[in-house]
């Protein structure tokens, strides 16, 4: 269920509604169908009935005639009209060719049988079918309906253009004579009504089924659509890239939080730069008493303590640049750009050969969008640091599928796999270190973390399995 469920709100709240109304037409049309049903039967059985009682009432009457008298009365109906039935008199039974067997049609030939056994009490030699109209004969000989006049049976039967079923009734009213009658239902298409998967249901329920889906995506379209900008928003703000709009349109509570979050947004960058501008005036106003203080130490006739003095503000000097330092290189404001990692790596390689470090570096050919700057900041860390504990470094790029990997590896002791998870936090220094760089102060990988992390990536730090300390950056591509 995980791997299906959608992790979209868009996508959950969609899949929501069409099953809610796939359910509900599912479930709605079983309970029509039943009482549908029901009710057919119902007046299928209550037509059967008073069919049955007219050919009743017709069966009597004839067979209360003299046999000269019928042929003449016949003769009368069909050219006066206005009858119920198609009368005819034959010298047998006419085999009749019945339609496919169905419910209804079984249930109206039953009532019917019942009420003509009941009406004609001692009655046993009747037949009773339903036929299609170009399949029905009306006399033993094989004339069919539609080779009669199209006066006989134009106001009794329905042959065209949409045949309905007919019923036959044939019974014998004396040895040798069969009394043949044939009409319609008074609903003469009643076995399409029990039909809930005819054409033009389904074509109205696929309609109203798709109107309603079609609003309904676009309700949940227009109820997470807010929330996605929002969140891209909240994207960029965290990027520091260009913030887009937020919306200023939608329910209540859409447009509250969006003024909530522009409110916080504007709130928060207010205090970035109060910390920058805290952090520049901290170092400016001390510089001058540090300064002061210096020259003051030089004053001093005691070479040990002058020593101290000056050891002691050579360390507040740096820890002040190192704060100043943390606070402009973790923030610098650039626009993301398309960056080739070749030339900018091979400038900070070509920097540290110069120095005499060895470091080892193959072309990539990869880009990445980034701001180059703080990119190159946040690799020159990495290398730093690898330059000052460990005897080489290694740079590589390689591409991954979403991903860009940059591994910056040093040849030196490596770090305890305790203290990894510590190393990213600021002023940490382990002993390894101090011993190799007394003026560094533990502010390098926290600074390329920082950075890394306002691209959407991620800084992984690892021992290589051969020895040192492995840094890796992972960067969306």
């Amino acid at each position: 269920m995980r791997r299906i469920w959608p992790q979209s709100l868009l996508a959950r709240l969609s899949l929501v509604m069409v099953a809610g109304l796939l359910l509900t037409q599912v479930a709605g049309s079983v309970l029509w169908t039943m009482q549908l049903r029901d009710k057919t039967e119902a007046d299928v059985k209550s037509a059967a009935q008073y069919l049955g009682q007219g050919a009743a009432s017709s069966i009597r009457f004839f067979r209360s005639l003299p046999p000269s008298y019928r042929s003449l009365l016949i003769q009368q109906f069909r050219e006066m009209g206005g009858t119920r039935f198609y009368v005819a008199l034959n010298r047998g039974e006419v085999e009749v060719q019945q339609i496919a067997p169905q419910p209804l049609a079984q249930t109206a030939l039953a009532a019917l049988e019942a009420t003509l056994r009941t009406d004609l009490a001692g009655e046993s030699r009747l037949r009773l079918a339903f036929a299609w109209p170009e399949q029905l004969a009306v006399s033993p000989d094989g004339i069919r309906v539609g080779d009669l006049p199209e006066a006989w049976v134009r106001h009794i039967l329905l042959l065209k253009p949409d045949p309905a079923p007919i019923l036959v009734i044939q019974t014998e009213l004396e040895p040798g004579n069969w009394l043949y009658l044939a009409t319609l239902m008074p609903n003469p298409y009643f076995l399409n009504s029990n039909d809930p998967l005819s054409r033009d249901k389904l074509v109205v329920q696929g309609v109203s089924l798709a109107v309603l889906l079609l609003l309904s995506f676009l309700m949940v379209r227009s109820i997470t659509r807010p929330l996605a900008a929002l969140s891209e928003a909240a994207e960029a703000f965290g990027k520091d890239d260009q913030a887009p709009a937020l919306p200023a349109s939608g329910s209540r509570e859409i447009v509250s939080t969006a003024r909530a979050f522009g409110a916080m947004r504007e709130r928060i960058a207010k205090y970035i730069k109060d910390r920058e501008r805290l952090f520049i005036s901290i170092s400016h106003d001390l510089r001058t008493p540090i300064t002061r203080l210096k020259l003051r130490a030089e004053l001093l006739d005691d070479d040990a303590l002058r020593e101290e003095f000056e050891e002691d503000l050579d360390e507040l000097d740096m820890m002040v640049k190192g704060a100043l330092q943390c606070v402009k290189d973790s923030d610098i404001h650039e626009n993301p750009t398309e960056v080739k990692l070749d030339p900018l790596i091979r400038r900070l390689v070509r920097s540290a050969q110069l120095a005499g470090h060895s470091v080892a570096y193959e072309d990539s050919g990869v880009a990445v969008r980034a701001k180059p700057l703080a990119l190159k900041r946040a690799i020159g860390n990495l290398l730093d640091n690898a330059l000052f504990y460990g005897e080489r470094a290694e740079i590589s790029v390689r591409a991954l599928p979403g991903w860009i990997e940059i591994a910056v590896r040093d040849h030196g002791p490596g770090v305890p796999e305790e203290a990894i998870a510590s190393l990213l936090e600021p002023y940490v220094r382990l002993s390894h270190g101090r011993a190799h760089n007394d003026a560094g102060l533990g502010l390098g990988l926290g600074i390329a973390n920082g950075i890394v992390e306002g691209h959407g990536g991620q800084l992984l730090l690892a021992n290589h399995p051969e020895g040192g300390l492995n840094a890796v950056i992972r960067l969306p591509l």
